[in-house]
């Protein structure tokens, strides 16, 4: 089965296909271009408008490769300057247009968590907790976990290209201005010292374009074999780039220009992980992302899919009525099928993790528990979950009941509709907390609306699920969609 990742990098925009046999992921295709997003970041925060359009020809070109893969064996992520950005939605209405396929921003724990993996897969097998540090273009990832899982993870706002931007602006290369930002990346970084530092772990792995760049460099000037990364040999390296004066200037053998410009920050970051933390060594690494999103891909289509034990997970930690949730998300499937037959299983999955979290927020309270639940729900660290994921998640939960004009903006989907009124019939029709057999019943869409229909003489035995019904209806009304309730 084939397979593909896309890294959309605040620096670079990285491709990476594979092939799965079995459990194991072979890798193929790699395309890489330097797009420099975060540098396309303005004072406000934004994304300009050069750099959105120079992100989707980059974008197009993918999608040349890409094409005629279905949609879920194709994972698209963005990163740290798409988690910042204001006009993040804009850019991917977009960049998704332009790739063909829709893309994820992940939070900087999933990214993480997804670095991992693909670092552990690609290194020996062992049973010691291992660190693994990897150095973006505007953050920078810190996870220490043992085989393949992350038992502690944690994104830091700075990387390569901020940091250069920021210390290097002038163009100037001296020890005034390594200094100033190593200083300010030990800064960020100094609060997870008690997760991260040496006695966490036993062997340190590197794992992205800045590591990779400091070890071929490193190699090409025979001061090692490139396998491993000193303090020394940082410092020597650091002296190696001031000798040059201006990054301008920069002429490193064997590391590509694009590369050489943001390399100066990305080792005064590299420096301040390894005196922050007491690394004496770290080893490079040939997985990253890329490959953590690949085996990801594979365990998704394995039904090995990590979301569902998340889910479990925070049902048990918030103590939700796990029989009540299930009963509901049956019927709300039910429902929904009815509605919208042909929604794809990553829509369906949503409103079965909707349903399974719906009451999440009971742990806060009773009143207004959809609110409780739709913050939990879009702000916690989900492990396995995109940040829209979770977004759209929080939206079902929080539309769940009461007034629909808090969610009017979802209801501009036909799509995000269907499963918003799965999810409230099947709430009423489960409020007395038991068993509920429905009886024979149709849904489907009316001209402006909706209508339910239902055994009368169920109707008549059950007057309060009757008169939520009429309620229901009125809601709907609201915002200008009408929901009939008729017996059958």
């Amino acid at each position: 089965m084939q397979l593909a990742a896309v890294d959309l990098g605040s620096n670079s925009f990285r491709l990476q296909m594979g092939r799965a046999h079995g459990r194991h992921v072979e890798l193929q295709g790699y395309w890489k271009e330097t797009v420099r997003l975060a540098a396309g970041v303005g004072a406000d925060r934004r994304i300009s408008r050069r750099a959105i359009d120079a992100a989707c020809e980059c974008l197009a070109r993918m999608n040349e490769r890409l094409r005629g893969l279905p949609t879920e064996q194709v994972r698209a992520v963005g990163t740290q300057t798409l988690r910042d950005a204001p006009n993040s939605d804009e850019f991917l209405l977009e960049a998704q247009h332009a790739l063909g396929y829709p893309i994820d921003v992940i939070s900087g724990r999933e990214e993480a968590r997804l670095t991992f993996e693909g670092c552990m897969h690609s290194a020996p097998p062992s049973r010691q907790p291992r660190l693994v540090v990897d150095i973006g273009g505007a953050s920078t990832e810190l996870i220490v976990g043992t085989g393949f899982e992350a038992q502690a993870a944690d994104s830091f706002k700075v990387g390569c290209v901020n940091s250069t931007l920021r210390f290097f602006g002038d163009g100037t290369l001296d020890r005034g201005s390594f200094r100033k930002a190593q200083v300010a990346a030990a800064a960020e970084i100094e609060e997870a010292v008690s997760r991260f530092s040496r006695a966490s772990w036993s062997e340190a792995f590197g794992t992205s374009g800045t590591v990779g760049a400091a070890a071929e460099l490193i190699r090409q000037v025979d001061w090692g074999d490139g396998t491993v990364i000193t303090a020394p040999m940082l410092l020597n390296l650091r002296q190696l780039l001031i000798e040059y004066g201006e990054v301008r200037k920069l002429r490193l053998p064997g590391i590509k220009p694009e590369r050489a410009q943001v390399l100066p920050g990305g080792i005064a970051v590299l420096a301040a992980v390894f005196e922050t933390l007491g690394i004496t060594e770290l080893v490079p690494a040939r997985g990253g992302l890329r490959l953590g999103l690949l085996y990801d891909l594979l365990g998704r289509r394995e039904r090995r899919d990590l979301r569902d034990a998340t889910v479990t997970r925070l049902q048990k930690r918030f103590e939700v009525d796990r029989a009540h949730a299930q009963q509901v998300g049956r019927i709300a499937r039910e429902l929904h099928d009815a509605l919208d037959p042909q929604a794809g299983e990553e829509e369906v999955k949503r409103l079965a993790w909707a349903a399974a979290l719906h009451e999440v927020g009971f742990a806060i309270s009773h009143n207004d528990h959809h609110k409780h639940g739709a913050y939990l729900v879009g702000n916690a660290d989900l492990a396995g979950f995109s940040t829209s994921d979770q977004k759209r998640i929080a939206t079902l939960v929080l539309a769940q009941r009461g007034n629909l004009r808090k969610v009017v903006q979802a209801l501009e989907e036909p799509s995000r509709v269907a499963k918003i009124l799965a999810l409230r019939l099947a709430v009423i029709v489960c409020h007395a907390r038991r068993p509920v057999p429905l009886p024979k019943w149709t849904l489907r869409a009316a001209r402006s609306g909706f209508e339910l229909r239902l055994d009368g003489d169920w109707l008549a035995r059950h007057p309060l699920t009757q008169f939520l019904f009429e309620e229901e209806s009125a809601q709907w009304e609201k915002v200008g969609l009408r929901l009939t309730i008729k017996p059958l």
